[in-house]
């Protein structure tokens, strides 16, 4: 199945790209407890419609440049 994954845009001052950052609770490696994770990942905006501070999906598909693997779809 393909990844979908969920965040917010941060950055969309390049034409057709939005920076997306992800969090995720993951277990502390010592202590167990969950802490938050966060990535950011570049994500293709055919019309540039997305701000920063939206919420946005995002779907894996073919690789569109160097950095670009995923889609940003509206949540």
């Amino acid at each position: 199945a393909m990844r979908s994954l969920q965040g917010k845009v941060v950055c969309a001052a390049n034409d057709k790209t939005v920076a997306v950052e992800v969090i995720r609770l993951a277990p502390h490696p010592k202590y167990k407890r969950r802490v938050k994770k966060k990535k950011t990942y570049q994500a293709h905006d055919p019309t540039n419609q997305f701000k920063v501070g939206d919420t946005v999906q995002l779907e894996k598909r073919r690789p569109i440049s160097k950095t670009k693997t995923f889609w940003a779809v509206p949540a």
